[in-house]
């Protein structure tokens, strides 16, 4: 009598794995779909006239079309182009000095034969609770560090973050303590480990942390406010919010003066500016999604 032989990776699908199935892809769906709704709004409301938006509001099928807002947020693209180049150059940089300090102080606390580690872990965590205030900080970067009208003052202050070290620290504590000690008896230093070892299974944390410090960089406009007068040095999100702010402050002269402006299409240049300036970043997130989530997963779980 012949038995039958089934293949061990072939999955045997019941009635209740099934609705188990497709109930999780069908929530799944809708949570998508919630989170991509606003984003669509945004990009059709940018295309929309003022007069539609202020009569309507943002619809879900456009009704008219108008390249109005784009044209007035890129009138000037020389200026549009020298603060892109700003926002990129400096989030390249910052981001990979980012991630070089955080792997490395995680590196150095994740250690076990290091005696100091947790009163270091202590004291950056401290950091977080307590500060010296704006204006020390303020007096200190001006006059010390010799930051105003410098690319030091946009890439510095983000430069290192106790939550991605503590998410660093937590994750090269789950490398096998093994690794390094067999290192360490075939000679090779800490710099040595940390580099050729622990940097290349080490690819979803490195991608955790460079998004994280890439987003920070690239929404930055709080530190070019403080210490950029410039407008050469002008990083994308504070060029684009000085913009709005002398379009509102037009459309308020004309209001309060009864001049006769031309009408400036507010909202629409609002919607225009997120597109412009959140699309780069925004297609930065897939080629790092699939490190990203076991990154943050792991730091979590062990922090």
């Amino acid at each position: 009598m012949s038995t039958i032989k089934r293949h061990p990776s072939r999955r045997v699908w019941t009635a209740d794995a099934i609705a188990v199935n497709v109930t999780s892809v069908i929530v799944i769906g809708l949570f998508a779909l919630i989170c991509l709704i606003p984003f669509y709004l945004v990009v059709i409301a940018s295309f929309t006239p003022e007069s539609s938006l202020i009569r309507d509001g943002y619809p879900i099928v456009p009704r008219a079309f108008s390249l109005e807002s784009y044209a007035l947020c890129l009138k000037n693209p020389t200026s549009v182009l020298m603060a892109y180049a700003n926002t990129i150059g400096v989030t390249l940089f910052g981001t990979l000095m980012a991630i070089l300090l955080s792997t490395m102080t995680g590196y150095v606390l994740s250690r076990p034969e290091f005696p100091w580690r947790n009163k270091f872990s202590f004291f950056f965590f401290f950091t977080t609770l307590f500060n010296g205030g704006l204006v020390p900080w303020y007096i200190i970067c001006i006059r010390y560090l010799d930051m105003k009208n410098s690319y030091l003052g946009l890439v510095l202050p983000l430069m290192f973050s106790v939550w991605n070290m503590i998410i660093a620290k937590s994750f090269m504590t789950g490398i096998p303590a093994a690794i390094a000690e067999s290192a360490k008896i075939d000679g090779a230093n800490d710099f040595i480990i940390f580099v050729r070892l622990f940097l290349p299974l080490s690819k979803p944390l490195i991608a955790t942390l460079g998004l994280f410090s890439a987003l920070a960089y690239w929404n930055d406009w709080y530190n070019c406010m403080i210490f950029i007068t410039d407008e050469n040095m002008f990083n994308l999100q504070y060029f684009l919010q000085r913009m709005l702010g002398s379009a509102q402050a037009m459309r308020l002269v004309a209001e309060k003066s009864g001049i006769d402006l031309p009408s400036v299409p507010l909202e629409g240049m609002k919607m225009a500016m997120t597109i412009i300036a959140t699309g780069p970043i925004v297609l930065l997130y897939p080629f790092v999604q699939r490190y990203f989530v076991k990154g943050l997963t792991i730091g979590a779980v062990k922090g």
